[in-house]
């Protein structure tokens, strides 16, 4: 029977908030900014981490890049046959793609140039290849376009068909064949898969030469030995293997979270200085209050309980309106300004929906790190003023 919720010192605990109304609608409001924040912040890194990591378990296991005074330029188709001659490598594909600035959006769109008969260099592709035509029924070249694409082209009276500008100025006309769906954002946001013929015509690129070669090993713990042959046969050439991609996105992930991290520590800091002023002892008014219940008979586990009611519901409950604002921030509005910590603030390519990722250990961490603490600073000084004697405290 003792365990049981005490609904009486409950409605007392509520009625003692509304007495100090004022003071509680301020630490409620800086509780629910706190986890707002944190949690905020969390959802994103989540979502933005799950993108990239997907994003990297797509990557080629090694690219070789033709380079000249530390510049990137296309390399010869000819050099696969050379490189399918390691031992080791199962298959190499001459990978043709750039950036297309369109002006009218003012964003950047990938374009990827794929032959269907070829073995591509990840599932996604794979999947686009055996799914549509890169020609009409009338032979004209067509694409496929992202969800993100097809947005902004919807957006400027594209729906059918779009004109790329060639290097020359002259107009290439490509069909819309269809939008595609990806299982990352990051992937299918920006991009249009094409042939390579209607690419190279594009890019205005000779049949001869390739954007970089993409190298897929049998046995990927010797990747690094691959690398380093290749390295050796092609001593100019720039040789990245997936691990290189990997450590150079999370270094971004990581710099870029540093800005949160002095956000937060700021929030933070605001946290402890009202827990420090609750641990430093109850106001004048709090304990002539705990030295009247004690004069009316109440004992000091009743005291106790009053107080963690009052701590509890003051904290359940900005936890609660905090994780809920976070999650309509974070999922429902794109979280703005906020997600540019992590992304930047680049327009130059199609705004990105973040994937939902719910983790409960995300939601633990951020309870554990406030309620208990705000309820452990009200209870310990409530316990040092309840076993004073009554007139002690009163006086």
């Amino acid at each position: 029977m003792k365990n049981k919720i005490n609904f009486y010192l409950m409605e007392f605990a509520i009625n003692a908030l509304l007495r100090q109304k004022y003071k509680s609608i301020f630490i409620s409001v800086v509780f629910v900014l706190l986890t707002f924040l944190l949690t905020s912040v969390f959802f994103i890194s989540n979502s933005i981490k799950y993108e990239l990591n997907a994003t990297l378990d797509a990557l080629p296991q090694i690219i070789i890049q033709a380079t000249k005074g530390g510049k990137h330029y296309d390399i010869e188709t000819k050099e696969v046959s050379n490189i399918l001659q390691i031992e080791g490598v199962s298959d190499a594909v001459a990978r043709v793609w750039g950036y297309y600035y369109f002006q009218n959006a003012g964003v950047s769109f990938s374009l990827v140039g794929i032959d269907a008969y070829e073995t591509q260099y990840k599932d996604s592709l794979t999947k686009i290849a055996h799914k549509y035509e890169f020609e009409t029924e009338e032979g004209k070249p067509s694409m496929m376009i992202g969800e993100g694409v097809s947005k902004i082209m919807k957006k400027n009276y594209y729906k059918n068909y779009f004109n790329f500008i060639k290097n020359d100025g002259s107009l290439k006309r490509v069909e819309i064949a269809a939008a595609f769906e990806s299982e990352t954002e990051l992937e299918s946001n920006d991009m249009i898969v094409m042939s390579k013929d209607t690419l190279r015509d594009i890019f205005d690129m000779p049949d001869s030469q390739a954007t970089d070669i993409v190298v897929k090993v049998a046995n990927p713990n010797e990747i690094a030995t691959i690398a380093s042959k290749l390295q050796f046969m092609y001593p100019t050439a720039h040789i990245v293997t997936k691990e290189d991609l990997s450590v150079r996105y999370q270094n971004i992930f990581n710099y870029k979270s540093g800005f949160f991290l002095a956000l937060f520590v700021i929030a933070l800091f605001t946290f402890f200085i009202i827990i420090y002023d609750k641990v430093s002892g109850l106001s004048s008014e709090e304990k002539r209050e705990v030295g009247i219940l004690k004069a009316l008979g109440w004992r000091i586990d009743d005291v106790l309980k009053e107080k963690f009611y009052e701590s509890f519901i003051i904290s359940f409950f900005s936890y609660i309106v905090g994780v809920a604002l976070a999650f309509a921030f974070v999922y429902l509005f794109e979280a703005p300004l906020l997600r540019d910590i992590f992304i930047g603030y680049s327009e130059l390519k199609p705004s990105f929906e973040l994937s939902f990722v719910f983790d409960f250990q995300t939601l633990f961490l951020v309870f554990f790190l406030s309620v208990p603490i705000y309820i452990a600073a009200t209870i310990i000084p409530s316990w040092r003023v309840a076993t004073l004697e009554s007139d002690e405290v009163i006086r």
